[in-house]
């Protein structure tokens, strides 16, 4: 499988009429270096067809909205928001997914340590209660959506969230930044874990970034 580098998390061209708009981020890594924690066909679809839905629908609703204001049409202006709100959550909540996960040979799953490491420890007592909490909140999840971990920038406090669909964590509050998000559709899982998605969350923990969420939480609080 071809191996692909990350180009940004929100990559975007401009069109004509001034209409920006959004493309599918690279992979960091090989559609298979996952595995065995998500093996490479769950990752090439989740990738390819799924998050490219989004991104594709979103730019539709743009372009959508933007001829809609041009005609003044704010009807169709009110009935686009929905799907804007549903396809950039998509797009926003994937960019930040691919990045949360990393081969075990680039240091997928070893513990956090530093300044997260230490805010873990204060607002949660261990890193094995995170992931417990984390676990336990995605398994009960009914229907369609993620469990994060994120930082309340303000506070600089710690927090464990679940959103529904494909709603960002922001929702739940302004100054929520994520640190981790796990998918919990069943498009993230279904191939390989069928409907334990309880196995799936315990082993996506073998392939988490936490330098990833290290790095977001040291510039988030400083």
């Amino acid at each position: 499988m071809t191996k692909r580098t990350f180009a940004g998390v929100l990559g975007f061209r401009q069109q004509l009429h001034g209409v920006q708009t959004f493309s599918l981020p690279d992979l960091p890594y090989e559609y298979g270096a996952l595995e065995p924690a998500i093996n490479g066909e769950i990752m090439q679809l989740h990738h390819q067809k799924h998050h490219q839905t989004y991104i594709t629908n979103y730019n539709k609703a743009l372009e959508q909205l933007h001829d809609a204001i041009t005609k003044g049409n704010f009807t169709t202006v009110a009935k686009l928001q929905s799907a804007i709100k549903f396809n950039s959550g998509g797009h926003i909540n994937h960019s930040v997914f691919w990045k949360n996960l990393t081969p075990t040979r680039d240091g997928g799953g070893e513990p956090p340590k530093c300044s997260l490491g230490l805010a873990i420890d204060t607002n949660f007592d261990s890193l094995e209660v995170v992931i417990q909490k984390m676990n336990a909140e995605g398994a009960a999840l009914q229907g369609s959506g993620w469990v994060w971990l994120g930082v309340d920038k303000e506070l600089k406090r710690l927090v464990i969230e679940t959103t529904s669909n494909q709603d960002p964590l922001v929702i739940k509050g302004p100054n929520l930044v994520p640190l981790l998000g796990i998918d919990v559709w069943e498009h993230a899982y279904y191939l390989q874990y069928k409907n334990v998605k309880p196995d799936y969350l315990k082993n996506i923990w073998k392939v988490m970034n936490w330098k990833y969420a290290a790095e977001v939480y040291e510039k988030e609080c400083p």
